[in-house]
């Protein structure tokens, strides 16, 4: 898998303290896929489709800021949307805007999301697998009881001191949370894990989008009518890949999607759970390279 990939290290100073590390495979000239991780992750998650799309593709796997071998500051507020939001546009101008694609999972996805929508002109296309849009999921937090049960968890992980909880027991939590591991993929993990657990703590700190709270009843409701749609309309063209089966982000998170996306498709992966990229890696690598042979070439 990636031990057996010709893998570059590459970093990218997005802002002042801020730098990435990334791996890189394939060919130097060659169109540009940024695979862009999630939550407790980071770049080796892609490491099935680096492997699937390195022969025709430049791959680049990010470490988001707060993970494994990127900065980590500790400020909560160095997690602010706007800022995640600039670290993909700081690394796709490095690497010589547009890419080909943008690919994302989880938290990548959700930062991704808004790049989509704010910066169209750095990605030809997108594909975002179990991360949800911001609009439906202000919506659903605020009014879906099914989601707001499936998102407790983030209300812990907002918590002081969570990362501790996260490293109590060998990483217990995680590796709960990560299901069944290869001894090479949990060794890996902890790799990361061991760098830091903060800065993944920090991204739902920062967030305004998590459930309510018993001292803030009326919270979520608040801040998504405060949402405008039209700052979240995503016209890029966009492959959604989601495995129904995930316990955190429910189905009903794809519910009215088209109104927000104009050029979308959607593959529903059946009774899949989150971590789609490496459970049904053959079934997410055909669908993602199905949808980048149908762009349309230049008119």
């Amino acid at each position: 898998m990636a031990n057996d990939l010709a893998l570059e290290t590459l970093y990218f100073d997005t802002a002042e303290g801020i730098r990435l590390h990334a791996k890189a495979c394939g060919p130097a000239r060659a169109p540009v896929l940024l695979f862009v991780h999630g939550f407790p992750e980071f770049w080796y998650t892609w490491r099935r489709q680096l492997a699937e799309f390195s022969a025709d593709f430049r791959c680049v796997a990010i470490d988001l800021r707060g993970f494994n071998l990127s900065s980590q500051p500790l400020d909560v507020s160095a997690y602010k949307p706007h800022l995640l939001v600039a670290d993909l546009r700081g690394v796709i101008q490095a690497l010589g805007a547009p890419v080909f694609a943008v690919i994302a999972h989880d938290w990548g996805g959700a930062v991704a999301w808004s790049l989509a929508a704010q910066h169209p002109e750095l990605m030809q296309n997108f594909v975002v697998l179990n991360a949800p849009h911001t609009i439906l999921f202000a919506k659903a937090l605020a009014s879906d009881t099914g989601q707001q049960a499936a998102g407790a968890y983030m209300n812990v992980l907002r918590l002081p001191g969570s990362e501790s909880l996260l490293a109590k027991d060998g990483h217990a939590w995680l590796r709960d949370l990560l299901g069944e591991l290869s001894d090479e993929e949990l060794q890996a993990y902890r790799g990361c894990w061991a760098h830091g657990l903060a800065g993944g703590c920090n991204y739902y700190r920062a967030s305004p989008l998590h459930p309510d709270t018993p001292d803030a009843p009326g919270r979520m409701a608040a801040v998504s009518a405060l949402l405008d749609p039209a700052d979240f309309q995503v016209k890029v063209r966009t492959q959604v890949i989601w495995g129904t089966g995930d316990v955190a982000l429910r189905p009903v998170l794809l519910e009215g999607l088209e109104l927000h996306v104009s050029d979308l498709r959607v593959h529903r992966i059946e009774g899949a759970g989150h971590w789609v990229t490496r459970r049904n890696a053959v079934e997410v690598n055909r669908v993602i390279r199905r949808f980048l042979a149908d762009t349309p070439g230049p008119t």
